[in-house]
């Protein structure tokens, strides 16, 4: 009878300890931020975010003390062929097992409001907010000296006039 006790408390034990191996989470994979210039007020990250939590979720949100507030934005085309930056209204879904890009002339994680200058190498945490998962804390690299890939867009000069913000 002891035996039997013992034997089910340690599987108990193995299940519960074996769980969290099993479960997933989401990974950034190739993430940096960047602003233009030193006395830039906003910047911007990118990165491909992997979602390995074993169920599908949305992006809702992002922070970091570095900036008076995060957005999730996208690049939009106007019926003249403009380009624009504005909000995603409603997060970014992310299936599971599938990969969402952060990445230049496409959705990003646009930082605005910088209460300092970004410093080449420094490590910046962001906490993204997913519906499901909660907050997710990452860590992006700071990489002034990348250049724009061919065919993306710079922020520096982008059309901000239909950028939505709210106080």
């Amino acid at each position: 009878m002891k035996l039997t006790k013992l034997t089910r408390a340690f599987c108990a034990t193995l299940l519960l300890s074996a769980a969290p191996a099993f479960a997933g989470d989401f990974v950034a994979e190739g993430a940096y931020l960047r602003s233009s210039t030193a006395t830039a007020t906003s910047g911007a990250a990118f990165m491909m975010l992997v979602n390995q939590t074993g169920e599908d979720d949305r992006l809702v949100a992002a922070s970091s003390d570095v900036a008076e507030k995060v957005e999730l934005h996208t690049h939009t085309s106007d019926a003249n062929g403009v380009m624009r930056m504005g909000e995603i209204e409603g997060g970014v879904a992310i299936d599971d097992e599938a990969t969402h890009e952060f990445k230049r002339g496409g959705d990003h994680l646009m930082f605005l409001g910088l209460n300092r200058p970004l410093a080449q190498g420094e490590m910046v945490k962001v906490t993204l907010t997913f519906e499901k998962a909660g907050e997710v804390q990452i860590e992006v690299p700071v990489d002034l000296e990348r250049k724009p890939d061919h065919g993306a867009m710079d922020h520096s000069t982008m059309d901000h006039s239909n950028m939505k913000h709210s106080d």
